[in-house]
Order: structure tokens, then C-alpha cells, then sequence
């Protein structure tokens, strides 16, 4: 499949935020959910993951933040992507470095999909080198719901988190005002996103951060070759090593989002039947 085959059913446009322009991929309806790519791109599990939370009943807004759109990079090309993220002014891949300044982009992204959607707010789900972009999204006050998967930030302290201390201060009081919860997932062996990354999620945020924790032996054995090349453990639980089979550990992982999404962002009559429906679709 082309990369255009592999977006089909998506529409693709320039949003402007604070006068920055990037492309954003669309489906859906109903209210709105910022999905954001895993490193090295926009891959074709990401759009398979991008079709559930829209089947699920959202209108899924999946920005392009870095690679080729729609395909599964070769590990050369996945490195080269890595390698301009980690020197990219835009990102904060190294301790020390703070909050992002994508995210105040991604910030105006999800106030344009509040404005264009139904719905009391909008959901932020972060993946691997954006995993934590959905925990400083939450200073918006759009974002109701957040999604940390596998943070991978930053590369160089396991026990750091990508944020900056004001930042962190800011979004604490946030989620406690709010009463928010921050949902976060990990394998229990991925030696990007360890134990350490998850105990000061914890420590920063206390009750309100629920992180759940995969054995490293559910993962996809196979996945594709950045992943098996480069990333070199169990990482990315609800794509590149999601299996995709009834009742499996990933899956399960998978439906728990998608219902954490529905009891923030539905009408109770709309998500009170999740996750069961997405079970026979492909």
C-alpha cells in the first residue's frame, strides 16, 4: 500500500496556530481527539489506532510532527528522523531542555478542534517521543482527557519527565482543580519509558495518574524494523506492538483508552456500550 492508500478516509489540511501552519489528517465525528504520532511518523499502526478512536465514535485529529506520512520507514530513514527531532528547535528531546515548544502549537490545535466539534472538550493521546505532549496539552484548558503512552522523554534521564518545573507546577493545580485523571501505559520491560518515568508521573501528579503496566512478553514479536532495529525492547503498546487478537493483553490496553475517552468525552448513552462494539471491526 502507498501512504496515500494508507490515509485513505482522512482529509488533509493546513491548520494555523499562532501563525505556524502544519498538516493535520482528519476522520470522524463527534467530539475530537488529538492523536499524536510516535516517533518516526505518521505509520500505518498509528492510522490503524487513529480508525479505532474514530469508529469508537470521536472525530480523530492526527497531526504530521515529523516523517513520512502513512508509511513504515526503513531503520536508516527511521535514524535520520530521530537525529533532526533530537536537534529540532521545536522539540526538547534531552534532560534539562524543559517543555516542548511544539506543544504550544498542539495547544492551539486542540482550541480549533473544540471550535469545530461537539463535545465538552477534547483528548489528548501522546506516543512514545510525544507520549508526554499530552500531559502539557492539559494546560489548555480544551484538553480534558489525557493519554500518556510509553513517554520516551527525555532520551537521556529514565527518570525525568519533558516538562518544564513551571509548567509542571501549572499542570498539577490543573488536574487537581479539574479533577482530571491522566491515563499512562507501559510495558513493564521498555527501556525507553521505565519504572523511573512512571514514578515521577506518579510523584508529580499522585492519584490522579493512573499508569498501567504490561508484561514486556505480551508485546508483538515481529514488529516493524525501526521498531525491531532501533527501538530494541517492547515499546509502543497499542501500535507497532499491539497484537491484534481478541482478549490480548495490548488489545485489552487499547479498549481501556477508548473507554477512558468515552466516559470523559461522550454522552453516557453513547459510551456506555464501549468497548464491546470495536470487537469485529477490522
Amino acid at each position: 500500500m502507498t501512504p496515500d492508500d494508507v490515509l485513505t478516509g482522512f482529509s488533509k489540511r493546513l491548520v494555523d496556530t499562532g501563525g505556524v501552519g502544519k498538516t493535520v489528517y482528519t476522520s470522524g465525528s463527534g467530539p475530537a481527539v488529538v492523536l499524536m504520532p510516535e516517533m518516526p511518523g505518521i505509520s500505518p499502526d498509528v492510522v490503524r489506532f487513529a480508525r479505532w478512536i474514530r469508529e469508537a465514535g470521536f472525530t480523530v485529529y492526527l497531526p504530521s510532527l515529523f516523517g513520512v506520512d502513512g508509511a513504515f520507514p526503513t531503520t536508516a530513514e527511521g535514524e535520520k528522523v530521530v537525529r533532526r527531532a533530537c536537534v529540532s528547535a521545536e522539540f526538547r528531546a534531552f534532560a534539562g531542555g524543559g517543555t516542548s515548544p511544539v506543544v504550544a502549537w498542539l495547544r492551539g490545535l486542540a482550541r480549533t478542534a473544540l471550535a469545530e466539534c461537539d463535545g465538552p472538550g477534547v483528548g489528548a493521546i501522546g506516543l512514545c517521543f510525544t507520549g508526554n505532549f499530552a500531559l502539557t496539552m492539559a494546560l489548555e484548558p480544551a484538553v480534558i482527557a489525557s493519554v500518556v503512552n510509553h513517554p520516551s522523554l527525555p532520551l537521556d534521564d529514565p527518570g525525568g519527565l519533558e516538562i518544564s518545573a513551571e509548567d509542571a507546577a501549572d499542570v498539577r493545580d490543573r488536574i487537581k482543580r479539574d479533577g482530571l485523571k491522566v491515563l499512562g501505559y507501559r510495558f513493564d520491560d521498555d527501556r525507553w519509558c521505565t519504572g523511573q518515568r512512571f514514578a515521577a508521573y506518579q510523584a508529580l501528579l499522585g492519584d490522579a495518574f493512573d499508569g498501567r503496566v504490561l508484561p514486556g512478553s505480551a508485546a508483538n514479536p515481529s514488529p516493524p524494523p525501526f521498531f525491531r532495529d532501533v527501538v530494541g525492547s517492547p515499546h509502543s503498546v497499542v501500535t507497532a506492538h499491539l497484537v491484534d487478537e481478541e482478549g490480548h493483553p495490548t488489545v485489552r490496553a487499547r479498549d481501556e483508552i477508548l473507554a477512558y475517552l468515552a466516559e470523559r468525552l461522550l454522552p453516557s448513552d453513547r459510551g456506555q456500550h464501549l468497548p464491546d462494539p470495536l470487537r469485529d471491526r477490522p
